[in-house]
């Protein structure tokens, strides 16, 4: 099994921590980034990426890296400790680069074969609405099964989290990491995802965008194919 670990921060505090608690128990090959560490830029909104291709972003050497391993994974874990109720900068502006792989675009198709997991923090309130930030992505990447943990740690470092908690902690991401492994090499979306499938399906139909509706005819997609058999 093959985990990448995408931290929306550069120093590794209680979601490091959760995020290689839970890839441990996983097991394999772990490859991990650091934002903004590993990749620092902020979308300039050229469009290129949805007119002209993906390889047209002008980020998108600095961006490759993180992709082809986020390609290549079985399993994608997204780690972001809560900033005023929401992702850090720095994870919102990865995903912006993405926008071209959501469904209404050009999905890559392994992602409907692989598991997601959105993990945040906060020493008191807004894992909830930090985790939406970063399933959005999932589920609009087509990703085939997403699980969130957000806790409150009451806490301001790892080290102060208390004993009851990080028991609390454990016993979550075991669970977590025991329906990823029970789901290895069998994911297939659920009905959610399926549905937006369709949805889109009919869009590209109409050619709005010829790169998009290209990409979608490549894979078959427009007729009885689908990325997930």
């Amino acid at each position: 099994m093959k985990t990448v670990i995408i931290h929306g921060q550069s120093h590794k505090g209680s979601t490091f921590q959760i995020a290689h608690l839970l890839a441990d128990k996983l097991g394999g090959e772990v490859t991990e980034f650091f934002l903004p560490r590993d990749f620092g830029e902020f979308c300039c909104g050229c469009t290129n990426c949805f007119v002209n291709g993906e390889d047209k972003c002008p980020h998108y050497e600095n961006l490759s890296p993180i992709t082809k391993t986020i390609d290549s994974a079985d399993v994608i874990i997204l780690a972001s400790p809560v900033y005023v109720y929401h992702a850090t900068g720095a994870m919102k502006a990865l995903l912006d680069h993405y926008g071209y792989r959501w469904m209404p675009h050009r999905p890559e198709g392994s992602m409907f074969r692989k598991q997601g997991v959105c993990i945040s923090t906060a020493a008191g309130a807004g894992v909830k609405s930090t985790n939406k930030d970063m399933a959005d992505s999932l589920l609009f990447w087509g990703v085939g099964k997403i699980y969130q943990f957000g806790t409150g740690i009451a806490a301001a470092s790892w080290e102060q989290v208390s004993d009851k908690k990080r028991h609390s902690i454990e016993k979550n991401v075991s669970s977590i990491s025991k329906k990823i492994l029970s789901s290895q090499n069998k994911v297939r979306p659920g009905i959610k995802t399926r549905m937006l499938f369709s949805v889109m399906r009919l869009f590209q139909k109409k050619g709005l965008n010829p790169l998009d509706t290209q990409h979608w005819k490549k894979n078959g997609w427009l007729d009885r194919k689908r990325p997930w058999k």
